[in-house]
């Protein structure tokens, strides 16, 4: 091992290996996969090594909600140049694979997006790990800044493509209630990750779309059905269902901090998860964009549409740990696991992503305490930020 090119070490004086931090240790990777974990002063002579002096290396972060990032949104353009430059600009929030994202559009734009998507796996892009479809099969009451006239019920047709979609992962979010039970268990056994959202569901709608393949939810307490005192809604199922993992947006505006300390109290590990729902601000100076034919506006910290909704955020996955553990108070360790192992769960793939440890991917981030990406590794490959 001592001399092979494709083999080097990187040493920190913190590395969070996906379940503890260990303290003076290296990562020896050969080519994109990591070989061994080891004290610092056990790594092999004649290994190139990378010393970090300060801040922590972790598993690389894994956003599986992403509209948008360094002033693109892929609804907008989707095509692969779009998916690079979003990618990119995810870089530097530590995110080192994701979820392109697609708000409700026409069948058309769904069919170019998964063409893109399909176009970055030939081009061996090991950060597009699939593609998410937020919409268009929603509550129109719950659209958000989903434009209604995109806002639809699904058809036969609908349901053929999308079990069509095999050689891709898929998240799709959906409103329970436009679905009949079969169409969801057809669904989800076509492989397809099934998550509410932008719903107006009841909890026994949500119980009976669980049992039929519903795995998940999509950004927790924003879009769907409150709790009330007899009706536990879309919010209180996804609370007290235990199987559901739920997506949730830690960005300060979507969601207080109290209910994202009562949804990591309430829910089993492992099941709440860490998304950005970034848009085009994401990554690059620009404070507005357009979306739908709308300018939607950054105005402190928050974006919103012309009808003054929340579109989106204007955070990356780095943003999102540095509030869930300095605002939230939820201990580092889990908020790391929160946007890197728990996503990879999602998704089927904790065998392969979310880890520092023999065998993984080397995908990875090194920051400092403040909360600033210095280094990032997707396949091993290097990028300084």
């Amino acid at each position: 091992m001592p001399g092979d090119g494709d083999t080097f070490a990187i040493a920190a004086p913190a590395v969070f290996d996906g379940g503890d931090f260990l303290h003076e240790h290296c990562v020896l990777v050969r080519g994109d996969t990591v070989q061994q974990l080891l004290p610092t002063k056990e790594c092999p002579s004649g290994v190139d090594l990378l010393e970090l002096n300060s801040g922590i290396l972790a598993p690389g972060f894994i956003d599986l909600q992403v509209n948008g990032g360094g002033g693109r949104m892929f609804n907008n353009a989707p095509q692969l140049d779009t998916l690079e430059c979003i990618q990119e600009a995810h870089r530097n929030c530590g995110t080192t694979s994701l979820l392109p994202t697609l708000l409700s559009d026409t069948t058309q734009q769904q069919q170019a997006a998964v063409a893109a998507v399909r176009a970055a796996q030939l081009a061996s892009n090991p950060g597009i790990l699939g593609i998410h479809l937020e919409g268009p099969f929603f509550s129109s009451s719950r659209r958000g800044a989903h434009h209604d006239r995109f806002i639809r019920s699904p058809g036969e047709e609908d349901i053929t493509w999308l079990c069509s979609l095999q050689d891709l992962q898929v998240v799709l979010t959906l409103a329970p209630e436009q679905f009949t039970p079969a169409h969801i268990e057809q669904l989800a056994n076509s492989g397809i990750v099934l998550c509410a959202g932008h719903t107006e569901a009841t909890y026994l709608e949500m119980s009976t779309a669980l049992n039929a393949g519903l795995s998940g939810v999509t950004h927790l307490f924003n879009a769907m059905s409150p709790m009330t005192a007899r009706e536990p809604g879309a919010v209180g199922a996804a609370l007290e269902l235990d199987a559901l993992w739920a997506g949730i947006i830690a960005d300060g505006h979507h969601v207080s901090a109290a209910n994202i300390r009562l949804a990591q109290r309430i829910k089993p590990a492992g099941r709440l998860v860490l998304v950005s729902d970034a848009m085009a601000t994401v990554g690059c100076d620009e404070d507005s964009f357009e979306l739908y034919g709308q300018t939607i506006r950054q105005q402190q910290g928050r974006l919103v549409n012309g009808e003054g909704k929340l579109a989106g955020s204007a955070i990356g996955l780095i943003q999102a740990v540095a509030y869930a553990a300095g605002e939230v108070g939820i201990p580092l360790a889990q908020c790391l696991r929160m946007a890197s192992l728990y996503p990879a769960r999602v998704l089927g793939l904790e065998q392969r992503l979310g880890r520092i440890s023999p065998g993984y991917r080397a995908d990875l981030v090194h920051f400092d305490d403040a909360f600033t990406v210095h280094h990032t590794w997707l396949a091993g490959q290097r990028q300084r930020h």
